[in-house]
């Protein structure tokens, strides 16, 4: 070995799971500091983990960095640990974990400075605004709004005013007038009250405990004000501590507005967002105003759990179960689980929220490693509306639906309510097909159906993306007799129009949000409070409070019954309980149709008939006698290639090196086995399964298992990872 002094250790964005040596310049860099390096003829961006005086390679051949980009760590000690600690658990490349951790402008070496972002300005009332009268401004509605707003909160943010829909004119001529004017920072906000909780609600808030470290699950039917608790907890702790921060995850920031809107309601522009649909500015900002503490309340997707706090007192993971917590590909970690260990290595208090527990959550609570704390009864006066089950196997249906279910629809709509239409499957049609000789059109690609799109016309396939027009004739036989087979949400918005030609028909899924700011529109549209009926994918059943809903139709969940995947029952347990909790959360009582072939099914019966926690200890007992998480740990070992006996080949040499690989705790191996769609974007998946009894365990030995399979010789175009903790096993 040789000795000489001194070398940096350096994380690279590759996946390589090894530090790399460079030359330290002077002054030495501090570890969480950021270096541009050459690394095989490419200038990275790394981050510094450590000095060292060792190296194993000739000191010649040791690079000197290119530039240091950070005279101060970016990420602080405490941060960098818990992201080492992270890649360790899923045996993933500390570069590639850094690399998720930081926004794309620090990412590609941008200085981390505060950048002018116009979005961002604060502004504040002048002395003549606070003084205005009422009715000064009747000549200009919206800025008299704009003023009667400053006048109750004292400062807002442009980004906000103009989510409510204010216009920059109106901004403009208010200054113009001296009636606003920019504030430097946030002095005087005046958030709404909060409000009164009841005996459930109070008891679970005074039940947290802020001053230590504890995991609570907050267990509240849908509409039992679990939003309230975050709220009056995340002020409890700002008001311990000036200082304070909250670090809120949410499963998808742009289906959550009402989520963020009403946090800025309550605590102003201290709040902030991180999540992708920012531009790369505005995540900067936001990141750099968490890491220095002028954010107070950080809200975020999976990746907000890596954000750099400077005084974090809580953090709070809502809607806990939602499978959006878990990275299903490179860096392949569970937000969820990692709130649990920040919060431990920050002995702050983590509040798990959801109306439908996960069975980790709900065997951790039940093992005690959880507080559970339970909402049982709605905010409002209107208990859960319970679900009655249409047979559909025997009744023509229309497009879909029921007779039953139209006539519901009616009665609803006439009395001045809205109606959900819950299909969970996007397009016209799922499948085109040929009357004569039943050729149904599939993906090239992929071992899938093809489904059929109106608007644009065009096959899709919702797996690799392979996009083509559709078919005049079929490609078997040549019969022009196409047809669509089955319903999507275009398809049931199309009947419903004419079924409904004066009652307006939104639709809300992936494909008519996807502009910026169109999801929030179609909200919007709902929330005018008119008759109207919504149709929607499961982008409708997270988070959202429709206060005019009373009805509710579940469509074509059957799948969940006899899903070849262990967690598909749960799932579907989990959506049909959070979609029927959108019926009645107001002033109306709600009403729930769930139409299904399989509605004798004893599954869906217990959940039904005796409500979401007896379902999930039926669905727990059955994972402790067939011994399937939570009651074991799973790893899996992924692996594709074009050629499908390069997957299989890699995972049979995988297979024959884990069974050399001593172990004092029992590992079960099973496969190679396909994944359950085998073919996908011209590439075949397979699998190797992974069980123990022992986290620690299986951790070793698949670290152990991993050191071996580094030094395989594999095809090029064969590609494998490792995923701890699978949440699919796709």
């Amino acid at each position: 070995m040789i000795t000489t002094a001194p070398y940096l250790l350096v994380a690279l964005p590759v996946p390589l799971r090894r530090l790399f040596h460079y030359l330290a310049p002077s002054p030495m860099p501090v570890a969480g500091s950021r270096v541009r390096v050459t690394f095989a003829g490419r200038a990275l961006v790394g981050i510094v983990i450590a000095s060292t005086d060792q190296c194993d390679f000739d000191a010649n051949k040791i690079k000197p960095i290119d530039a240091l980009i950070d005279s101060q760590p970016l990420l602080p000690a405490q941060l960098l640990e818990f992201i080492r600690w992270a890649a360790d658990y899923y045996h993933a490349p500390l570069g590639e974990a850094l690399q998720a951790a930081l926004p794309a402008a620090l990412r590609q070496g941008s200085a981390a400075e505060l950048k002018n972002d116009p979005s961002s300005q604060l502004w504040e009332l002048t002395e003549e605004g606070q003084g205005l009268p009422s009715g000064a401004l009747k000549r200009s509605r919206r800025q008299a709004e704009l003023i009667e707003k400053l006048q109750q909160t004292g400062v807002y943010r442009w980004s906000e005013l103009k989510a409510e829909g204010f216009s920059r004119e109106a901004l403009r001529a208010l200054a113009d007038k001296k009636l606003i004017r920019p504030a430097r920072e946030v002095t005087s906000f005046r958030g709404e009250p909060p409000l009164t909780l009841n005996p459930e609600q109070q008891c679970a808030l005074d039940a947290i405990g802020l001053e230590t470290f504890g995991i609570y699950l907050l267990d509240g039917t849908t509409g039992s004000g679990k939003t309230e608790v975050y709220l009056q907890a995340i002020a409890r702790a700002l008001a311990n501590d000036p200082q304070a921060q909250a670090l809120v995850l949410v499963p998808e920031i742009g289906l959550t507005p009402q989520t963020l809107a009403r946090f800025r309601r309550r605590f102003g522009p201290s709040v902030c967002a991180v999540h992708s649909a920012l531009n790369d500015t505005e995540r900067l900002n936001n990141w750099l105003g968490a890491s220095r503490g002028d954010a107070r309340v950080i809200i975020g997707t999976r990746s907000a759990i890596f954000t750099p706090l400077a005084n974090p007192a809580l953090i709070i993971v809502d809607e806990e179960h939602d499978g959006s917590f878990k990275q299903q590909d490179g860096f392949r970690y569970s937000a969820r689980d990692l709130a649990a260990v920040r919060a431990q290595k920050l002995n702050i208090p983590l509040v798990l929220g959801t109306a439908t527990p996960s069975l980790e959550a709900l065997h951790n609570a039940r093992t005690s490693r959880y507080q559970h704390l339970r909402l049982t009864r709605r905010a409002t006066a209107n208990p859960t509306a319970p679900i009655e089950v249409i047979d559909s196997q025997s009744v023509k249906e229309h497009q879909g639906l029921t007779p039953e279910a139209l006539s519901a629809i009616e009665q609803h709509i006439g009395a001045g309510n809205q109606a959900l239409v819950f299909l969970n499957r996007r397009g016209f049609a799922p499948v085109l097909q040929c009357r004569d000789c039943g050729h149904q059109l599939n993906c090239p690609h992929c071992d899938a159906k093809l489904t059929l799109h109106r608007n644009p016309y065009h096959l899709h396939c919702h797996h690799c993306d392979f996009q083509r027009p559709p078919a005049k004739r079929c490609e078997s036989c040549q019969s022009p007799r196409l047809e669509p087979l089955g319903a999507g949400t275009e398809r049931s918005e199309e009947y419903l129009c004419q079924r409904f030609p004066n009652t307006p028909v939104i639709r809300i899924d992936r494909d008519s949000t996807r502009n910026k700011g169109s999801l929030d529109a179609l909200i919007d549209k709902v929330h005018e409070g008119e008759p109207c009926i919504l149709v929607g994918t499961q982008m409708l059943a997270k988070g959202h409070h429709f206060p005019k809903v009373t009805l509710v139709i579940i469509l074509d969940i059957d799948s969940g019954l006899f899903s070849a995947d262990f967690r598909g029952p749960e799932r579907m347990g989990q959506l049909i309980t959070q979609v029927a909790g959108r019926a009645g959360r107001a002033e109306q009582a709600g009403q729930v149709l769930l139409q299904s072939q399989h509605g004798d099914h004893p599954l869906l019966q217990l959940l039904l008939n005796q409500g979401y926690g007896h379902f999930a200890q039926a669905l727990l007992d059955e994972r402790e006698l067939t011994l399937m998480p939570p009651l074991v740990f799973l790893a899996l070992l992924r692996a594709d290639a074009p050629n499908p006996g390069a997957a299989m080949a890699f995972l049979q040499t995988a297979r024959e090196l884990a069974e050399t690989l001593p172990s004092e705790h029992q590992i079960q191996i099973l496969g190679p086995l396909p994944a359950l769609m085998e073919k996908r974007g011209q590439r075949f998946r397979y699998l190797l399964q992974f069980k123990a009894l022992s986290r620690r365990g299986l951790s070793i030995y698949i670290g152990q298992l991993i050191s071996l399979l580094d030094q395989q010789k594999i095809t090029r175009d064969t590609r494998w990872a490792i995923d701890i903790d699978p949440q699919e096993m796709s």
